[in-house]
C-alpha cells in the first residue's frame, strides 16, 4: 500500500504485522510502500510481566511470527499499551469498562508504551525496544466521560482513549513522543530502518 510520495522509499518489502489505521497512516506518509499483514498472537501478560516486557514481547512475537514466512521482506511490528502504577489498560470490552477505565485515568499522569520489532530473517536484522511517553488527563465529570464513551471513538482504543481524535480534549499534557501515543514511535522506527538501510531518502 503507498499513498502520495513522501522522504523515503523502500530498499527492500516491508510488511506491518499490524492492521491499526494510525500505524498504516504513518507509514503511507512517509512515503513507504508496504503491506499489512496483520499477526494473530496470544496477547496474554503473563503473570508479572511489567508493562514494558510485555509491549516488547508482544511486538517480537507479532514481527516474528511474519517473518518467519517471509523472511525477505522487513517486517515492523508493535504493541501499545497503558499503564499507572504498573496496571495494564488494554483495549476496553464494552462500554462500562471504557468508563472505568477513564475514571481511572483522570487526574493522573499515565504512561503510554510501545513495543516495536523491526525483522528481517534474510539479512539477519533484529532491532527491538520500547518508547514510553507520559500523558496527563485532566478531570471531567462522568456525564462527559460517558459522553465521550457514546461516541463509540474509546472502545477499539489501549486506554479507551484516542490523543488524535476526539479524545483529546482529556489531556492536560503529554511528555515524550506523541506518535508513540497514536501507535508507532516512529522517530525510534525510522532511525532504524535507515540504520539498516532498510529504506533511504528519496
Amino acid at each position: 500500500m503507498t499513498l502520495s510520495p513522501g522522504m523515503f522509499t523502500a530498499c527492500c518489502p516491508i510488511i506491518l504485522a499490524s492492521a491499526s489505521p494510525r500505524r498504516q497512516e504513518f507509514l503511507s506518509q512517509l512515503g513507504l510502500e508496504y503491506r499489512t499483514v496483520p499477526a494473530v498472537i496470544d496477547e496474554t501478560p503473563a503473570i508479572g510481566e511489567s508493562p514494558e516486557c510485555f509491549a516488547r514481547r508482544m511486538a517480537v512475537a507479532k514481527a516474528e511470527k511474519i517473518a518467519t514466512i517471509s523472511p525477505d521482506s522487513c517486517v515492523i511490528g508493535a504493541d501499545t499499551v497503558v499503564a499507572l502504577d504498573q496496571t495494564l489498560f488494554g483495549k476496553p470490552c464494552g462500554r462500562h469498562e471504557a468508563l472505568t477505565t477513564l475514571k481511572a485515568l483522570q487526574g493522573q499522569t499515565h504512561q503510554v508504551i510501545t513495543g516495536f520489532a523491526i525483522l528481517m530473517k534474510q539479512r539477519s536484522i533484529e532491532e527491538w525496544g520500547t518508547t514510553t511517553t507520559l500523558v496527563t488527563f485532566d478531570t471531567f465529570s462522568d456525564d462527559i466521560l460517558q459522553a465521550y464513551v457514546d461516541s463509540g471513538e474509546p472502545l477499539d482504543k489501549a486506554g479507551a482513549y484516542g490523543i488524535q481524535g476526539k479524545g483529546t480534549f482529556l489531556i492536560r499534557s503529554i511528555t515524550g513522543s506523541y506518535s508513540n501515543v497514536v501507535g508507532l514511535p516512529v522517530n525510534d522506527v525510522v532511525q532504524r530502518l535507515l540504520m539498516h538501510g532498510l529504506v533511504q531518502p528519496r
